[in-house]
């Protein structure tokens, strides 16, 4: 694994962290873009390089396929997160 804080091109920002739930693992993120089930994420911070694929996603407590920018989703993830980390697509 890399740790940078670099952006590739084939990689797309598409949200932030706005919280991490340590005791579930579980973030929840603001999106600026979209995603879906079973895409590919990347989370970058000052401390963070995490590549997660999406196996299931929360919109209030539903789970959804799909969502778009503007939506606020929740991911279960392995790894702590950390506020204000960014999301990437890749």
């Amino acid at each position: 694994m890399t740790y940078s804080n670099e952006m590739s091109e084939q990689e797309t920002e598409i949200g932030s962290v706005m919280t991490y739930y340590n005791n579930i693992g579980v973030a929840a993120i603001d999106l600026t873009g979209n995603v879906k089930v079973g895409d590919t994420i990347i989370i970058r911070g000052h401390t963070t390089d995490v590549e997660h694929v999406i196996d299931s996603m929360e919109i209030e407590h539903k789970s959804v396929q799909e969502a778009k920018s503007g939506d606020q989703i929740g991911i279960k993830v392995a790894s702590k997160l950390r506020k204000k980390d960014r999301v990437y697509k890749k």
